[in-house]
């Protein structure tokens, strides 16, 4: 089980590092860093046993504890990475429970069977979280109500609970004393969790109000633990020598002689790994990781590499072409009837292709963990975002069950999805087993960068028909890129109405919410991507490229419609058909995403005069999913200089549709840190593949967005009390193409390649003249 640690409930042989000596020291001194500290400092630390027994507290679903002192500790199986998702899914359990706030603590757990699917992606942890938690905090309610009512003497119809209490009349008793003196043995099966009366939106008292985080104190007074604070005993540390390439290098010879004169040094050693994880990996091993890391510097390695050594970023983007030029091949995601005979049949046609390059990670935290065995189980001490990809992987390599092996949670120093393939455990795991003893490895940033699972290069090719009046009759819509979902998770893999299977995050977005008349979209998998590299799911995985194509083309079809980009848009989200929507998470349809897009361009001063060389953008998308969508807008202002082919994003207006809005604060934090992300992308980062690995390996040429090319950016939410949906990510899919948008509209120069180099905006700056 987990413990909640406080700053003087510290491992005693578990040293502070000294920035978090540092923020402690500052706090001690009365140095405040400017957020509130609820009175009960802390939360989420690394396993240990609880600090009360079972016995010594309610315990009415497996997701949150009442004890004796009316404390609520919040079980919580997602990954916090600065999206401050402990006090969204604490508040959804306090606000049905009635909680006292000042009360409520969060545990992130760790890995057991029964939390069932343990992952943070997809922007899916509030919405698929909000009704289990709900109808958990309800359940505790309703319980407490009862047994507060008997120990106060009235019928439970005569009480209510408030603020941590049971009241009736001038009488009330606390939810302590009520697990102290009650009768709160309660089990409830899953028909009636879900069953449970939740409360109504207007009767919310915490879920879309301003309130304290409760993950915050932690991270700015030190207390907090991410992965590369972990320790333990007795632990040697260790630095890969990463192969040539990812899936088919093969060690030949191994001579650490040189690394002998290294004070610390122990030895250096190659795995096997029968899952096939990291092939070709060599580990160095020394008594700190200054040692190892410069021991590693003087191993030498001789590899046997395979083809893909030799893969360019050339060759990944012309193998995607060939794809797209072969009809017969790939999944066809959406396939109506009559699309050919609309495109024979059009007055005009319009066919465009954009590509986008290899996206790295770069998270802030290097990939790193501690690996080792204690009393018959493996332990690995890691941030992580999907533990249950990860476990079945790590029983193959360290041939053992899965119940021999736990995953204990840490703060992730940034994830953006790097941490969704927990690839990174595997040769920790191996490494310990080889020591025989407890090892920490760390990846320093250029190892971490040569075993990224980066987002695929793309190539799309867009076609629309148009009828009489500029009608659209049908759109095609075919998209080739590394689908990593093949790779890691094959059994989330969809089956199109073709038969074919695809990869839903490698495609998504391309399903839009518009009315097109027949559609038709192909997703097609690069396979020399898959062989070259391990694709990777980045913030916002497939719409990060597809609605990039989508809002592009969009601007360019209604361009040669003659009509105005927001008009012609919105013309096409009338609601019809597939795209009306349908309860609990698409109520409204298209019908909200014209709302937030028009209201994106009121708020922007869409078609107002603008200064020489200045124009406006717009994109819209839904997030990520139909299923759950989130309906984003954003308007991009934009000034070109004609001269260098600099573009200089002068601000960015976003509206956003999230359904019911659980954590106001953390919901603007999001959004505003995914459009920001989305511009990185679009102006700033990008690589390449060079002889089978990324070019870019570290920050001095790998350069995204910096503080001082941060523009304004305005956020509104619309007000909505429908279902909650994602927030982590949808805002990132629809910055680059109004960016692209936008230089068009300042310049004429059209832009269908990511990311935006200057070079480029000259070159289409020369062709549009």
């Amino acid at each position: 089980m987990n413990r909640i640690l406080h700053a003087d409930d510290r491992d005693s042989g578990a040293s502070l590092p000294s920035r978090r000596g540092f923020l402690i020291a500052m706090v001690g001194t009365g140095v405040t860093l400017g957020f509130a500290r609820p009175g009960l400092g802390a939360i989420e630390l690394p396993s240990g046993e609880a600090e009360a027994t079972p016995a010594e507290l309610f315990e009415p679903t497996i997701w949150y504890g009442i004890d004796r002192e009316g404390f609520v500790t919040v079980n919580v199986i997602r990954a916090e990475m600065g999206q401050h998702v402990g006090t969204a899914l604490a508040r959804i359990v306090a606000d049905e429970l009635e909680a006292d706030w000042q009360k409520v603590r969060i545990v992130h757990v760790d890995s057991d069977p029964k939390w069932g699917l343990m992952v943070t992606g997809g922007s899916w942890s509030v919405w698929q979280s909000f009704p289990i938690l709900s109808q958990a905090g309800a359940a505790g309610r309703i319980a407490l109500i009862e047994e507060g009512a008997k120990l106060l003497g009235v019928g439970s119809e005569a009480c209510v609970a408030r603020n941590g209490a049971v009241a009736a009349g001038g009488k009330s008793i606390g939810y302590g004393d009520i697990v102290v003196r009650g009768d709160l043995r309660r089990s409830y099966t899953e028909e009636q969790l879900k069953a449970m009366p939740i409360k109504p939106p207007d009767e919310r008292r915490l879920i879309g109000r301003d309130t304290t985080a409760i993950d915050v104190p932690s991270k700015t007074n030190g207390e907090a633990r991410y992965g590369l604070d972990a320790r333990v005993d007795g632990m040697i540390y260790a630095r890969p020598k990463v192969p040539p390439t990812r899936n088919d290098s093969r060690v030949v010879s191994i001579d650490d002689a040189a690394a002998k004169s290294v004070p610390g040094y122990i030895r250096t050693l190659a795995l096997n790994d029968p899952s096939e994880t990291v092939p070709g990996w060599v580990m160095v091993y020394a008594d700190s990781f200054v040692a190892a890391s410069r021991a590693a510097d003087l191993v030498k390695v001789e590899w046997h590499v395979g083809e893909s050594g030799k893969v360019s970023e050339e060759d990944l983007q012309r193998r995607a072409g060939e794809l797209i030029a072969d009809r017969n091949g790939g999944a066809l995601v959406v396939d109506d009837p009559g699309l050919d005979a609309a495109f024979a049949a059009a007055k005009s046609t319009i066919e465009r292709t954009y590509t986008t390059s290899t996206v790295m990670h770069f998270q802030l935290e290097p990939v790193n963990a501690v690996a080792f065995e204690k009393d018959g189980v493996f332990e690995i001490h890691t941030g992580n975002q999907w533990q249950s990809l990860i476990l079945p992987v790590l029983a193959q390599a360290l041939a053992r069950n899965q119940d021999k092996i736990v995953l204990r949670s840490y703060m992730l120093g940034g994830g953006f999805g790097r941490r969704l393939n927990g690839d990174y455990a595997v040769p920790a795991a191996l490494a310990a087993k080889l020591a025989g003893r407890p090892v920490k490895m760390i990846c320093t940033r250029p190892d971490d960068m040569r075993f990224d699972s980066p987002r695929s290069p793309s190539v799309q090719l867009l076609r629309m028909a148009f009828g009489d009046g500029g009608n659209v009759t049908a759109m095609d819509h075919q998209a080739a890129a590394g689908w990593p979902t093949a790779v890691m998770a094959p059994s989330f893999l969809f089956k199109a109405g073709n038969g074919a299977l695809y990869d839903p995050f490698s495609i998504s977005g391309a399903d839009h919410w518009y009315s097109v008349g027949a559609q038709r979209v192909r997703a097609l998998r690069n396979d020399l991507a898959d062989r070259t590299f391990r694709p990777g799911w980045l913030r916002s995985v497939a719409p990060g490229w597809t609605a990039w194509a989508v809002e592009s083309f969009m601007d360019e079809a209604s361009h040669a419609a003659g009509a105005d980009p927001v008009a012609f848009r919105l013309r096409l989200l009338d609601a019809a058909g597939r795209n009306a929507g349908s309860a609990p998470n698409a109520v409204g349809g298209a019908r909200r995403q014209a709302a937030v897009l028009a209201r994106a361009a009121q708020k922007a001063g869409w078609g107002g005069a603008l200064p020489k060389d200045v124009g406006l953008g717009v994109a819209t998308s839904f997030g990520q999913e139909r299923d759950m969508p989130t309906w984003v807008a954003c308007v991009a202002r934009v000034a070109v200089d004609r001269g260098s082919g600099r573009v200089t994003v002068e601000k960015l207006t976003l509206v956003v549709d999230a359904g019911t809005i659980v954590h106001p604060d953390g919901a603007e934090a999001q959004v505003e840190g995914a459009a920001l992300w989305g511009l990185s992308m679009a102006l700033h980062e990008g690589s390449e593949f060079v002889g089978g690995q990324p070019k870019d390996t570290n920050l001095d040429s790998y350069t995204p967005l910096r503080m001082g090319d941060v523009p304004p950016v305005e956020i509104e939410f619309l007000p909505s009390t429908e279902m909650p949906v994602g927030l982590g990510e949808p805002a990132t899919t629809v910055v680059a193409p109004a960016i692209a948008n936008a230089i068009f509209a300042a310049s004429g120069a059209r832009i269908r390649h990511l990311p935006i180099r200057p070079g480029a905006v000259l070159r289409a700056l020369s062709n549009s003249a």
